[in-house]
């Protein structure tokens, strides 16, 4: 409460606290024993530093005497000058977490801390001074705390030099300057050495990993796309999958938007040692790097001879067994395979994930969208237009969803996701109402006469006319209907979001959207072949997909109207085409056997959906369990409810790390999962794989949270940005240290089995 109070009070109340709490804690001290002649100075305990490393980067250092401690939440940064704005610090992990007595559970640092502040520059190049202010709180192990205490340092950003700069000793030969090369211009400005810019530092560790390091200087940066290894005259031994820590996002005149390492870049390599394997053995690295002052080096190579030492062990295969392989999420599988495999093959794979990715729940709703679109076209409809229709919607969905899926690796913003707004789905749904009304033939759907003479003035244009129809509803389809995210379409995001390669990963966008309009184009041009022509059956068939496109309505509303009204809309639905099917109408002695079953179907159909109507009037809102929310249905009620998971909600960054703090106070591991109402596979997740024993008994011990992304307000795109995430359902892991399992991401839905040995594998993974 005084530290509230402390942060509230104005600048003169703020220094009578300060009086204040500075009496208290040398009464404190007094009272507990301590001679606060004893106890440093805040200057003393933690001794601040500071310095820019790069134009855009500072470090901030404390060196915190024996027996003090530091707050992580505590630390906080301002800047006297608008022109150089701070971004957030990069923190390292904190010492300890700490259950203080004043604070309560917090982490903390001891020893020394170094942070690294992101510079966001306003427009101009010129240098900038400005002073750092450091705000930061400690406290002493003989249970003494400080006030909040300020600390300040004037700092001076170098200028950012023009592109196209040349060293002075080109003719060394190191160096391959864009602007060198055009001869625009003549800066005789100095550049390190490439061994001095990037001193690279690999290691053995242990005897079943390569560790490999870079210390970069100042000023200059490693591009994370440019890393690769390799094992030369290694005899039994081979390369595991590694990930490569995350980077900032930079964009520069060489490469374009890339990710890239300033100061530091460390990896860890698994080695998979067999029997009677080389314990001597060379390590190739290729890397490359540019100084931010706009040179690029070019391409380096280094080898090093390395030794194993001791046995194999670890992730290394026991002798005489097989090496067992380093975990590989799918996402992160494919999204190296397109990167490094056979760009050919691996474009087929991204095809057949995508025919694989047509029977899923979120890929549904196309097919009564285009066989509704097929049908409406009348009995004139033949084999040869229902392809050509079926070819525009499938080229329409295929061409905008690889646009969208671009845009997002590109930006880090779904587009998708931003379809998913109230308005938009209910002028969706209000179109297939409209649509579907056509079917029962309550009005035709057609331009004005006068428009149609215009058209028809100038070409027989009837036939672009539909194909431009098909053509914007597989537009539309695309952007709103299944916005779900899937391993295949997030490793295709991941490889444009790292590399920026937009043409790579929207290649792999297109095929697999191709592979999910196979079945559309299939189903689509049959329509045209077996559809009844005129008669009495094309009325039915046509009231048919009338009936499934305001099912598609119905379903699409169930993402922003209440659960209960969704219900009785079901049931409406049910209850009046069940009076269609003449359900209330009497049968005459003469009825054949297909009336008598026709008339039966509309029955169940009538006591079905009166049931769905009783449920929601009572508060249902399951279509299988409708009369759950009854009282008579009370004891199976409680005994569903019991039977799922039980989520913390968490909102944005600030709740997520909170609620991990507390999670690693407890020593116990966290799942996060991304959820939205839009998301048709994360509602199968719940009711499928998170109701199931096998899963509930591997997550017991496992603090549950999630994010509701369904706003995705100001707040969601920060907790998605934070971990590099395009839409749910994604699923994460956290270790009892808070630290994420990277490797153990879950994209996209997975059955229950698969899921609780995804599980068992995360929790038991001895490194992150």
């Amino acid at each position: 409460m005084a530290l509230n109070a402390f942060r509230l009070a104005s600048p003169l109340g703020r220094r009578i606290w300060f009086v204040a709490l500075l009496w208290l804690y040398t009464t404190a001290a007094g009272a507990a024993g301590i001679n606060p002649q004893d106890l440093l100075s805040p200057e003393q305990a933690f001794q601040f530093s500071a310095h820019p490393t790069a134009a855009d980067m500072l470090r901030v250092k404390w060196k915190i005497a024996d027996g003090y401690y530091m707050y992580r939440d505590k630390i906080h940064f301002k800047s006297d000058n608008p022109k150089v704005k701070l971004a957030d610090p990069i923190f390292p992990p904190p010492t300890q977490i700490k259950n203080d007595k004043f604070f309560g559970k917090e982490a903390i640092y001891r020893g020394s801390i170094s942070i690294d502040i992101p510079v966001l520059r306003k427009r101009g190049s010129e240098a900038l001074n400005f002073t750092l202010s450091a705000t930061s709180q400690g406290c002493a192990d003989a249970g003494i705390c400080f006030p909040p205490h300020t600390q300040q340092t004037g700092l001076r950003l170098a200028a950012v030099a023009p592109p196209f700069a040349t060293p002075q000793n080109e003719d060394k030969g190191f160096f391959s300057s864009l602007g060198a090369r055009l001869g625009l211009t003549d800066n005789k400005q100095k550049f390190l050495d490439p061994d001095q810019a990037f001193r690279y530092l690999p290691s053995i560790e242990g005897s079943d990993r390569i560790v490999a390091r870079w210390e970069i200087a100042k000023g200059y940066y490693l591009y994370r796309k440019k890393f690769s290894f390799k094992l030369l005259d290694a005899k039994g031994v081979t390369l595991g999958d590694f990930t490569l820590p995350p980077g900032e996002t930079k964009t520069d005149e060489t490469f374009g938007r890339s990710v890239v390492y300033y100061n530091q870049m460390e990896v860890a390599l698994p080695l998979h040692v067999s029997a009677g394997a080389a314990r001597t053995f060379t390590l190739e690295a290729h890397y490359q790097g540019c100084a931010k002052a706009g040179l690029c080096y070019a391409p380096i190579t280094k080898t090093t001879k390395l030794t194993l030492a001791g046995t194999p062990g670890g992730s290394a295969a026991v002798a005489g067994g097989p090496a067992p392989q380093a975990f590989v999420s799918e996402q992160d599988r494919l999204a190296n395979s397109l990167v490094s495999g056979n760009r050919f093959l691996t474009l087929l794979l991204f095809f057949g994930a995508g025919l694989l990715l047509a029977f899923t729940p979120c890929m549904f709703p196309m097919l009564p969208i285009l066989s509704s679109i097929i049908v409406g076209q009348g009995p004139e409809v033949t084999t040869r237009k229902a392809f050509r229709l079926s070819l525009a919607y499938v080229l329409a969905m295929a061409i905008t969803y690889t646009i969208a899926g671009v845009l997002a690796g590109l930006f880090g913003a779904n587009l998708q996701v931003a379809f998913q707004n109230p308005w938009i789905i209910g002028a969706f749904s209000a179109l297939f109402v409209v649509l579907a009304l056509s079917m029962f033939g309550f009005y035709n759907l057609q331009i004005p006469s006068s428009w149609q003479t215009r058209i028809s003035q100038l070409s027989n244009r009837q036939k672009t006319g539909s194909l431009i129809g098909a053509s914007a509803m597989g537009m539309l389809s695309a952007l709103i209907v299944g916005p779900c995210l899937a391993a295949p379409l997030a490793a295709a995001l991941i490889v444009i979001g790292q590399s920026g390669n937009a043409i790579l990963g929207g290649s792999a966008l297109f095929a697999l959207s191709l592979g999910m309009g196979v079945p559309l184009l299939a189903i689509g041009t049959s329509a045209g072949k077996w559809l009844p022509k005129a008669s009495g059956w094309m009325d039915t068939v046509k009231s048919i997909f009338g009936v499934l496109l305001l099912a598609l309505a119905i379903w699409m509303l169930d993402r922003i109207i209440p659960p209960p009204v969704t219900l009785a809309l079901w049931g409406i639905l049910l209850v009046v085409s069940a009076n269609y099917m003449g359900a209330l109408e009497r049968l005459q002695p003469e009825s054949g056997g297909w009336q008598k079953l026709w008339k039966g179907l509309g029955m169940v159909l009538l006591i079905y959906g009166g049931t769905l109507i009783i449920g929601a009037t009572g508060g249902g809102d399951n279509p299988l369990q409708p009369l759950r929310g009854l009282s008579i249905a009370g004891n199976h009620a409680t005994a569903t409810t019991t039977n799922s998971l039980k989520f913390t909600t968490v909102k944005g960054v600030k709740g997520l790390e909170q609620a991990l703090r507390t999670a690693s106070a407890s020593g116990k591991p966290a799942m996060l999962d991304f959820y939205a109402d839009w998301c048709v596979s994360c509602k199968e997740m719940e009711h499928r794989t998170f109701t199931d024993p096998a899963v509930q008994k591997a997550l017991q011990h496992v603090v549950l949270l999630q994010a509701d992304v369904t706003a995705n307000d100001p707040d969601d795109q920060a907790l998605l940005k934070r971990f590099g995430i395009f839409g749910p359902p994604s699923i994460m892991f956290f270790g009892a240290n808070g630290e994420e399992r990277r490797a153990f991401r879950i994209i996209g839905f997975l059955d229950p089995q698969t899921f609780a040995a995804q599980v068992t594998q995360a929790l038991n993974a001895q490194s992150l």
